[in-house]
């Protein structure tokens, strides 16, 4: 897999597992809408006698999700921002009730291709208890795995920053209306295209067809009312989106 999928990306199996791992078990709830995706993250840390996590549910959109986490009661759900049904937030808000309860609460930590922080912000008000993003390595995600499952709060290193930030001030974000005209899949593909990727590496990147982020790119462009790419960057730079 690539550097936002955790198959090659996370691909560290030949490098070794964190210490704790062989040494217990966690299981653990995969939430991802992309099912390729899934099992690369399957197959990169699901390796049990070596790594210590046991996948024992998959899910790709929120009903799934919270059906699949009410019938396993798994020690960490690893959850994706973006799904069918709601996203990473209504997975959260309907699995409240499971949160608590201290040994046997269910963990979540969030781990996604979006590193704005209005989707890091958004899931840890939630409940999550960390944010990774996709580039994270496999053994690094494995010890993510264990140390929220103790309770840790386990966040990417940028990332910690918005976190701190946000619950630092009384103040609530600004409402950009702009912004949210935009739809969740869109939003990741204009952050995308604002970085310069190429039509190709944002296909790869978020599991869609080229044709497919046309599309979204047409429909960002029709919404913000802007020209072009160009436009567009300057107005994503404009929002430190990128």
């Amino acid at each position: 897999m690539t550097d936002e999928s955790a198959g090659t990306q996370d691909g560290q199996g030949s490098q070794g597992t964190p210490e704790e791992g062989p040494g217990r078990e966690v299981r653990v709830v995969l939430v991802d809408d992309h099912r390729m995706f899934r099992a690369g993250v399957q197959a990169e840390i699901g390796r049990t006698e070596t790594t210590g996590v046991h996948v024992v549910g998959e899910a790709g959109d929120v009903e799934q999700a919270v059906t699949v986490i009410t019938a396993t009661r798994p020690d960490v759900v690893l959850l994706d921002v973006h799904l069918p049904g709601g996203g990473g937030v209504e997975v959260l808000r309907r699995c409240s009730s499971l949160m608590t309860g201290g040994e046997s609460a269910v963990r979540f930590l969030a781990l996604s291709v979006s590193d704005a922080a209005e989707d890091v912000i958004g899931v840890i008000r939630g409940g999550a208890r960390g944010y990774v993003t996709k580039t994270i390595t496999g053994t690094d995600l494995v010890d993510a795995v264990f140390r929220v499952s103790e309770g840790d709060a386990v966040f990417s290193p940028r990332l910690a920053g918005f976190v701190l930030d946000a619950f630092a001030s009384t103040d609530a974000p600004p409402v950009d209306e702009d912004l949210d005209r935009l739809t969740q899949r869109e939003r990741e593909v204009l952050r995308l295209i604002a970085r310069g990727y190429a039509y190709k590496e944002v296909a790869k990147q978020l599991y869609i067809s080229v044709k497919t982020v046309e599309s979204h790119v047409s429909a960002v462009l029709r919404k913000l009312q802007l020209s072009n790419r160009h436009e567009l960057t300057r107005w994503a730079a404009a929002r430190r989106l990128v």
